[in-house]
């Protein structure tokens, strides 16, 4: 099959390159003229494991092409997926422009019977306009009868895991209105689904809606946890204990249940936004995803309440260690990262700042500049330090020399922003232990 895509960010540029891989002819779109250029290098725009191997391994094949001009390839390709930003809007609401820019392009340079799938997170009712938008530009061309079809083929790929989730996924959900983009539909996913992974389809609307109720219920049970964890601190429970005894209940189960300085990303702090205003705007109120939102952004600050406390309010002048700048592991995405939170608060009260992240730092340089100092590895960040703050779980943070770091600190404070240490075994090498919810 012939693809497009349009949009080379992370979506984008993970979708047509895995349906590359799985031998199909993919052009992808980007009005970013550099990062074309670049792809075409072998020059990744984001981290992922295992992509950039495999975008140069399908452009050398010949499978995986890269392009500026949607209209020059619109009419050689049997699908276009609309694979564009939709960032969040000063209100919470999703901005539509880049989507709804694609569209009208679509409708004034199409001559035959094409798919347009919507892979971007979109509020329920995008699809609609993008029709309406596709059919108002054909008709100013004068082709009020040709036919296509739209579709909605959201994506549910986790970022350090995503090639691992396109090429096995656990499902595949398709908003369709028409037998004809159903059958366009099966048979692209045909080489991903003989594994019998399932293909869920659904009317358009609730397909789009699927996606949303998907992050929301996710961010819901991270920001439960949270709650959970802060009651637990005041009235002397350990959530740890708390997580092993509601997890092994088979109807909530273990995932998502650990508590943390808050979750970030490209995808739960916009999606719940986006859908709390839709709900508004449709005279409801989603009051469980307000809370879910409140919680999150209060929990960004729990590091910083934690070592304000410890130094009783007096941290002008004091120097920290912070491991972890991505929002998680095996990316380096900042976007809503918590510690962009926290260094803007710990920065505020004259706080020196040593980071060390395996991936992030140079994205971090393009969100904090020279604010900070950015060490070579863990122990480099700790060299006279009054506090070690984990702020990401990378793997590498789980198991240092902490004889050795105890020699290069200040102070031997560790705050556990991810209950990922043993507070009993810190204290007994010497280290005063500080973690979310437990002891």
């Amino acid at each position: 099959m012939e693809i497009a895509i349009v949009g080379t960010g992370y979506v984008g540029l993970v979708t047509g390159t895995c349906f590359s891989e799985m031998g199909m002819h993919v052009r992808c779109v980007d009005t970013d003229s550099n990062k074309i250029e670049n792809l075409k290098k072998g020059i990744i725009p984001i981290y992922e494991p295992g992509l950039e191997d495999m975008v140069i391994r399908n452009y050398q094949a010949g499978r995986l092409q890269f392009s500026t001009d949607l209209s020059a390839i619109l009419n050689d390709v049997d699908i276009v997926f609309s694979a564009v930003g939709t960032p969040s809007d000063e209100d919470g609401s999703a901005d539509l422009k880049y989507v709804l820019e694609v569209a009208r392009t679509i409708g004034r340079y199409l001559t035959k019977y094409v798919l347009v799938v919507t892979k971007s997170t979109v509020p329920v009712g995008t699809a609609k306009l993008v029709k309406e938008t596709i059919q108002e530009e054909l008709d100013k061309r004068g082709l009020t009868d040709l036919i296509f079809d739209v579709a909605s083929n959201p994506e549910f790929l986790k970022e350090g895991t995503a090639i691992t989730d396109f090429m096995h996924p656990d499902r595949v959900v398709v908003g369709v209105d028409s037998d004809r983009a159903k059958e366009v539909m099966d048979r692209l996913y045909k080489p991903f689904t003989i594994n019998n992974y399932r293909m869920i389809y659904t009317d358009i609307s609730s397909a789009e809606m699927i996606k949303y109720a998907a992050n929301a219920m996710l961010a819901t049970r991270i920001s439960f946890m949270n709650d959970i964890a802060n009651l637990c601190e005041i009235v002397g429970a350990d959530v740890n204990m708390v997580r092993a005894g509601i997890g092994s209940d088979n109807r909530i189960g273990k995932k998502f249940l650990y508590s943390g300085c808050g979750y970030g990303g490209s995808c739960f702090p916009k999606d719940v936004k986006a859908l709390v205003k839709t709900a508004e705007d449709s005279g409801y109120t989603m009051q469980v995803l307000k809370a879910v939102d409140a919680v999150n952004e209060y929990q960004k600050t729990v590091l910083f309440k934690k070592l304000n406390d410890y130094y009783n309010g007096d941290l002008k002048g004091k120097t920290v260690a912070l491991w972890g700048l991505s929002f998680k592991p095996k990316t380096d995405d900042l976007r809503e990262a918590p510690s962009l939170v926290l260094i803007e608060k710990l920065l505020e009260v004259g706080v020196k700042i040593k980071a060390y992240d395996p991936i992030a730092i140079d994205e971090a340089k393009k969100h904090i500049g020279n604010k900070i100092e950015y060490a070579k590895d863990i122990y480099d960040a700790t060299l006279d330090t009054d506090a070690i703050l984990l702020v990401t779980e990378w793997n590498e943070f789980r198991l240092p020399s902490w004889s050795a770091i105890k020699k290069l600190v200040k102070k031997p404070l560790v705050i556990d922003g991810r209950n990922i240490y043993n507070g009993n075994d810190l204290r007994e090498i010497g280290f005063e232990y500080i973690s979310i919810g437990s002891k």
